[in-house]
């Protein structure tokens, strides 16, 4: 975790990250929710270097997940080239913000006692509290990383937050909306040198089958 530097001290932002990979788990929530944007991730900074969430561990196992800090050059989403976004924005005060950076590192120190809390999971999506200890879905985590801080916009437990709740959240303005990969602040020659690997890796596999 980086020290808050002074651009972020001046401008004392904190973002929420929705998202939409497109896999079977996100259909089928979005088959419950009707929303557009079903996972959701707390971010420290607009150039996506600071993202943390509740999600998947392992790329393509759904069901092995946890706190995770989210790589977006090398991590899950780089296996959903298509994802599509939506980076919201809310102003803090710069006590709000070093607290919300406070609470993420007790989370990255302790990440190994944390599960998903899928039970949790099914609660919201019948409007029942369902918590559990150590246990946090993404929107559930956003919203309690906000709520410990002093960052309150909702009436209700953060079990029951969904990740539309942050979209619908006037506080939380709009800075980008559309593919992951286009977003204009992501480094470029980091972009380009993954596709490289990747590329070499697809080569290399298909000379030894």
């Amino acid at each position: 975790m980086t020290e808050i530097d002074t651009k972020h001290e001046l401008t004392n932002y904190i973002y929420v990250l929705l998202s939409d990979t497109g896999t079977c788990f996100t259909r089928l929530i979005k088959g419950f929710t009707g929303a557009p944007y079903n996972h959701a991730s707390l971010v420290i900074d607009d150039d996506l270097e600071e993202v943390y969430s509740f999600g998947r561990k392992q790329a393509r196992n759904p069901f092995i997940a946890g706190f995770v800090k989210e790589d977006i050059y090398e991590g899950t989403f780089r296996h959903y080239q298509n994802t599509r976004c939506v980076l919201l924005q809310i102003e803090v005060t710069a006590q709000q913000r070093n607290e919300v950076i406070q609470l993420v590192q007790e989370f990255e120190k302790g990440k190994n006692k944390y599960r998903y809390n899928l039970i949790g999971l099914v609660g919201v999506l019948c409007n029942i509290n369902m918590g559990l200890a150590h246990s946090y879905f993404c929107s559930q985590f956003v919203a309690e990383a906000l709520r410990r801080s002093g960052i309150r916009h909702w009436d209700r437990p953060s079990t029951l937050v969904t990740p539309h709740d942050f979209l619908m959240n006037e506080p939380f303005r709009v800075v980008y909306e559309g593919y992951l990969y286009d977003y204009p602040k992501l480094d470029r020659h980091r972009l380009v040198e993954h596709k490289k690997r990747h590329f070499s890796a697809l080569l290399l596999r298909k000379r030894l089958v």
